[in-house]
């Protein structure tokens, strides 16, 4: 009997063993083969929309496309979120990264087309069509064997047809000084710059313009700000004007170069999100020196982060007007369909607790057009005409000044938008292709004579505004009956001072858009005012 017991207890634990293993084996098998399954033996219920999506599949008396239901159906369900919660189609997600990574893959070459045909504006300096040969000035005939000279193609077109993936090779026919040439272009990764401009405006005074936060952004701008301090910087003009935001990371990086210590730049906090704070970490670039951010009506989400915080801690003055009023962190997410959800997940504040989002409770359409009832009611002319300083006041940690939340930054000096209007005529002439087409063919016309100029001060100072190249701007308007040879003296001055500042795009990039445009700007000279009296 005591040897019976005894080969019991030697067998009873590898008997229980393998009727355990061999019940996990059997109800793993039972969930792969039980949809909608949660456990071994249970069985979940399908939601409503997916047993509609599975009856119209079936029994629908038509066929449908139920890719198109089901986005219709998941776009119905986000309007019902914040305005900044987005579903992104798996044929849109690729766009919408390289924005936010700050490059693509391409073949480094900015184009417009002008009477149907597509000319070369600028070749990125050693990209793949520079390697390849191709310069300013040649129009694109053919890609690859489908001829585009000549055809109503539009600019997607043609960026889908030259775009492909880092190490394909595309061929492009173009035509240059009538003689055609092909060229066989190996694509390659083509950065998208972040910083528009940076340049020194006098021995002291820099400038940096940010278009937007991408994961390039923060390298970018140390760059720039390292090569302007070894240019005399003292003082820095930081351009946040239509920056429309992007990464919370590097806005956060970018802060840190102008605050020291530990000091609390941002904090993030939601129903399922648990308070994260955000704090300097390391000693900053330009933590002394005098510092001044522009924003404006569509600076918003990151920029507001840098507003908000250097306007807490009393570190800048904020110059421009009431931004955007995005205060709510997105986090994105891939569905297995390829598409992603971009959703809110959090709020941000601002190191004194002020929260920048605008209220969006009355739905998304009442949301967007109060950005335009701020024309309308006079925000953009009258400080005293802003909402937000109705509302809760918050104090700055050092001065103690008052700021406002629930409706973006509002800037320490208000700066109105300009009134002064353009006529009709001349602002159709400005904004159709007619005048990009004038400037593109002057700039070729005129290569030899621009690339005199050493430096875009001494283009400024010594390019000849003559009455001949207003005649000649008449002229070409004309042919497109836009009749500006009666432009007031605003309207004649306006022109001149866009067509001058295109025209040192095509020498000296944005940074010599930005440079001329400045000069023009209230904004911009009130910073430098401003500055200059420090």
């Amino acid at each position: 009997m005591m040897i019976r017991n005894k080969k019991l207890q030697v067998w009873l634990p590898m008997i229980f063993s393998v009727v355990l293993i061999g019940g996990m084996y059997f109800g793993f098998k039972l969930r792969e083969t039980t949809p909608n399954s949660s456990g071994f033996f249970k069985t979940d219920k399908k939601t409503s929309v997916q047993e509609i999506m599975d009856l119209v599949k079936l029994k629908y008396v038509d066929s449908v496309k139920t890719d198109s239901l089901q986005y219709d159906a998941i776009q119905e369900m986000i309007n019902h979120l914040d305005p900044h919660s987005v579903y992104i189609p798996a044929s849109q997600l690729q766009e919408v990264n390289e924005d936010i990574m700050g490059n693509f893959d391409g073949i480094g070459i900015e184009f417009n087309i002008f009477s149907d045909t597509i000319n070369i504006l600028y070749v990125l300096p050693g990209g793949p069509s520079d390697n390849a040969g191709l310069e300013v000035g040649d129009k694109i005939l053919s890609i690859d064997s489908n001829k585009v000279a000549g055809k109503n193609i539009d600019g997607e077109t043609v960026r889908k047809m030259v775009r492909g993936e880092s190490g394909s090779t595309v061929t492009l026919t173009v035509l240059r000084e009538n003689q055609e040439k092909k060229a066989s272009i190996v694509r390659g990764r083509i950065p998208v710059p972040a910083i528009d401009a940076a340049y020194m405006v006098n021995d002291s005074i820099g400038y940096i313009k940010l278009n937007k936060f991408s994961e390039s952004s923060y390298r970018e701008f140390m760059q720039s700000l390292e090569s302007l301090q070894q240019q005399g910087l003292k003082k820095l003009i930081f351009d946040l004007r239509g920056n429309r935001g992007g990464l919370l990371n590097q806005a956060v990086d970018m802060v840190d170069e102008f605050l020291d210590d530990n000091k609390l730049i941002v904090y993030t906090e939601g129903t399922n999100s648990k308070r994260r704070e955000y704090n300097c970490k390391r000693p900053g670039l330009f933590e002394t020196g005098e510092l001044i951010i522009l924003i404006d009506e569509l600076s918003a989400s990151a920029s507001e982060v840098v507003a908000g915080a250097l306007q807490d801690w009393d570190r800048a003055t904020i110059l421009g007007r009431r931004s955007f009023g995005k205060g709510l962190v997105q986090e994105q997410y891939p569905l297995s369909d390829g598409s992603a959800l971009r959703l809110t997940i959090a709020r941000y504040y601002t190191p004194v607790g002020r929260s920048i989002q605008r209220p969006y409770e009355n739905g998304k359409k009442e949301y967007i057009d109060e950005i335009w009832e701020r024309y309308t009611t006079g925000e953009m002319v009258s400080a005293d005409s802003n909402k937000i300083a109705n509302g809760k006041i918050y104090r700055t940690v050092v001065k103690k000044r008052p700021v406002y939340g629930g409706g973006g930054i509002m800037p320490d000096e208000f700066i109105s938008i300009d009134t002064s209007k353009i006529a009709p005529v001349t602002s159709r002439f400005l904004y159709n292709s007619d005048f990009n087409s004038f400037v593109y063919h002057y700039y070729i016309d005129n290569r030899g004579m621009i690339d005199q100029f050493s430096s875009i001060n001494d283009f400024q100072k010594r390019f000849n505004k003559s009455n001949q190249v207003w005649k000649d701007i008449v002229a070409y308007a004309a042919q497109d009956t836009n009749d500006i040879s009666k432009a007031s003296a605003h309207d004649k001055e306006t022109i001149l001072n866009r067509f001058t500042a295109n025209l040192a795009r095509y020498k000296w990039r944005n940074t010599g858009l930005y440079e001329v445009l400045n000069n023009n700007d209230p904004v911009f000279i009130k910073a430098v005012n401003d500055l200059t009296k420090k």
